[in-house]
């Protein structure tokens, strides 16, 4: 079973105890479910919106039958999904999982040829569709939007006089065009990075699937309930931090002259104010943690 990205610190921060419920969010390869289940005698409630975790799940589920339940379906319908318990913590792993990324098949990683697809539910709108028929205007919108991509109105110029000539069907196909844009940038760094992060964002609705996944969690957790959060580029890390700190009554104040915003309003306790990261054995033995943010916060009395 894969080793999820700062496992030590999510059964930390998520402090796991017997008798008590969790969701994960994200099952994914199904560690952060499989280091609960192990850590205390609790219950883990998991969801996954691609169908390929379901597989997983049944194999973790012959090892917990009593423990641990799956359901298909996107986190943002976490409160039609699971079963209305009080929940004792929610933690969520953003992004693509191991298996994803490491199967060529599925379209998400610039490293290996595959189809241009990235569609985490094997249905909709694909990456190819979006590179292929979008106009030139769109196209770098997203690009820029989703991947902070400062070459995006080249890039999406680039990609439509290629899809002239033919379209683009594979994952090498749209990341080499990419790379011959953008160019080298620093050592360890594809060019194609941000073009990849932007489509895949896009396609699967990441960052509105974001926004309606934490609240959720202000009606599943019970007071004291955790909430952990484990993010992978500035886009979602930025929707999580703005989240806590006005569930939390952090933000700053607009103006000296305007009321306080009464601390009963306040929904959620920041546990950490600044994110934690990988430590440093971590990263040597997986690369892939480097950019990984975690943040917590516990819910008050509702």
């Amino acid at each position: 079973m894969h080793n999820p990205v700062m496992v030590r610190e999510v059964l930390d921060t998520l402090s796991p105890q017997a008798r008590e419920t969790y969701i994960d969010a994200t099952f994914g390869a199904g560690g952060y479910s499989r280091a609960i289940l192990e850590k205390a005698k609790c219950s883990v409630v998991a969801l996954d919106r691609d169908p390929e975790a379901l597989e997983r799940a049944e194999a973790l589920k012959a090892h917990y039958p009593d423990r641990f339940t799956f359901f298909p379906g996107r986190f943002s319908d976490m409160t039609t999904l699971l079963p209305p318990l009080d929940y004792d913590g929610i933690v969520f792993d953003l992004g693509v999982s191991s298996p994803q990324i490491d199967d060529a098949e599925r379209g998400f990683s610039f490293r290996h040829e595959g189809p241009l697809d990235m569609r985490m539910e094997k249905q909709g709108l694909s990456a190819a569709d979006v590179v292929n028929t979008f106009e030139e205007k769109e196209i770098a919108r997203i690009l820029w939007v989703y991947g902070e991509e400062r070459r995006s109105r080249a890039i999406a110029r680039a990609i439509v006089e290629k899809r002239k000539e033919a379209l683009f069907t594979t994952t090498t196909q749209l990341a080499d065009l990419v790379r011959s844009i953008v160019g080298f940038e620093r050592v360890g760094f594809d060019p194609a990075t941000r073009t990849f992060q932007a489509l895949r964002l896009y396609v699967n609705e990441e960052l509105s699937e974001l926004e309606e996944g934490l609240k959720a969690s202000e009606d599943l957790l019970k007071e004291g309930g955790r909430l952990v959060v484990v993010s992978f580029h500035s886009l979602e890390d930025r929707i999580v931090k703005t989240f806590l700190k006005e569930k939390s009554g952090a933000l700053p104040h607009p103006s000296r002259y305007l009321p306080e915003l009464p601390q009963a309003q306040a929904i959620f306790v920041l546990k950490n104010k600044k994110p934690l990261t990988p430590q440093e054995d971590e990263l040597r033995s997986n690369p892939r943690a480097r950019s990984a943010r975690l943040r917590c916060a516990i819910r008050r009395a509702k």
